[in-house]
């Protein structure tokens, strides 16, 4: 669906994929983890404790949309590894620290260098010759290592002391250095065209400046509207996921574990998502799986808000999660063929991590001033609004995809 010039999806490149975008990505995804921590240690109130995570969260996000222009050139792998470089420095500050104002700058200093290898894997995954491949392999990787470190810091945190969390995510940092080796290092480059008069299919002419190749080179500086949209999705994504079990045990009467059950069991299974997603856009074409994956995020999310039966919060928390998943996974996709460069999926990227430090707090405040009614109708048309630029982005890369195939006619 995708052919072109670019670096074989072996298992080396997988694993690298898969541990650059784990950890660039750690800092949000074991946030929970973090802020049980430093909250704790520290005796932090809960407005203290989000301002330690929003400090190490917005500068990831930052970060990695600064880096997004410099991520799209060769060296990728060197500006994976002083990533991770920083971040271990972080995270070692982060478990010595002893007052709250050295901690903001430890999570400040740790944030930047994970922004750094986030943009870094992320424009990594452009360069692969199979986007939808390369995109499905690393967020199932990237889900299963995330399990395993959400179980594995809280663990250290209470066999070992108050702190050793970091100090794993630290190790996590030098493993990952020689993995990293195998990120591929340069831009994918589009199919050689056959030039030989004669044999089918064969180029009588180079592109037009309006074809999908020039707009592909023009696109490798995203939109603010489709920077916006992409954070705007991730804001009420993660904002949704972020109360999910407190929505759930409130309105269901769920206990706390059945709860916790549910959506541990929901993010295993939304791996299917993830591989579902390919292929129903090879088979329906991008736009339309894309449009159909969305629409059933937006209601599975309104559904799981408002209900108070336990068994439609279950099936909603699991269709919620493997729509979001098969979603992320046409994104990355649609935006590696469009910007073999990696500039443009390394900017999303960034705007996604700027939407999730946002989300939780603009999520608490409408369901603190609005209820949870309202909450769900926001929610489910603000996923099908920020949605807009990104099912237009989709649509350009299938037109890219079908003139990168002579003779064929691109699906929608």
């Amino acid at each position: 669906m995708n052919a072109r010039g670019g670096t074989a999806l072996t298992f080396g490149v997988a694993v690298a994929l898969v541990a650059g975008v784990t950890l660039g990505n750690g800092g949000a995804n074991v946030m929970p983890v973090f802020v049980d921590d430093f909250a704790t240690r520290f005796a932090l109130s809960d407005s203290a404790a989000g301002l330690v995570a929003a400090t190490q969260l917005m500068a990831t996000a930052v970060v990695t949309l600064l880096l997004a222009g410099r991520a799209a050139r060769p060296g990728r792998v060197r500006m994976a590894r002083l990533g991770l470089a920083v971040s271990c420095v972080g995270f070692l500050g982060a478990a010595a620290v002893t007052d709250p104002i050295t901690l903001v700058l430890a999570n400040l200093v740790l944030g930047a260098g994970l922004g750094a290898v986030y943009a870094a894997a992320t424009a990594a995954l452009a360069a692969t010759d199979d986007a939808d491949k390369a995109s499905a392999v690393t967020i199932c990787g990237v889900v299963g290592v995330t399990a395993l470190l959400i179980m594995g810091v809280p663990m250290a945190n209470h066999d070992l002391g108050e702190g050793t969390g970091f100090l794993l995510m630290a190790v996590c940092c030098l493993v990952a250095w020689p993995l990293l080796r195998r990120l591929p290092d340069g831009p994918a480059g589009p199919t050689t065209p056959n030039t030989d008069p004669n044999a089918p299919g064969a180029d009588s002419a180079p592109p037009a400046a309006g074809s999908a190749g020039a707009r592909g080179a023009a696109a490798s500086r995203p939109s603010v509207v489709l920077l916006v949209g992409t954070g705007l999705l991730w804001a009420v994504t993660q904002g949704a996921w972020s109360y999910a079990s407190v929505l759930g045990r409130q309105h269901t009467g769920m206990s706390h574990s059945a709860v916790s059950a549910v959506l541990a069991v929901s993010s295993v299974v939304a791996l299917v998502g993830a591989v579902v997603g390919p292929v129903t856009a090879r088979h329906l074409g991008r736009m339309r799986s894309m449009a159909a994956f969305v629409m059933g995020q937006a209601v599975a999310m309104a559904i799981l808000i408002f209900t108070h039966d336990p068994v439609f919060f279950t099936v909603a928390a699991v269709l919620w999660q493997g729509c979001q998943l098969a979603v992320l996974v046409q994104m990355l996709a649609a935006a590696a063929l469009l910007d073999p460069t990696g500039r443009l999926v390394a900017s999303l990227s960034g705007a996604g991590a700027l939407g999730t430090g946002v989300g939780p707090l603009a999520v608490g405040a409408v369901l603190d001033g609005a209820g949870a009614g309202v909450l769900s109708v926001v929610l489910a048309s603000g996923t099908c609004l920020a949605s807009l630029p990104l099912l237009r982005m989709t649509v350009a890369s299938g037109e890219m995809a079908g003139a990168a195939q002579p003779g064929r006619v691109p699906a929608a």
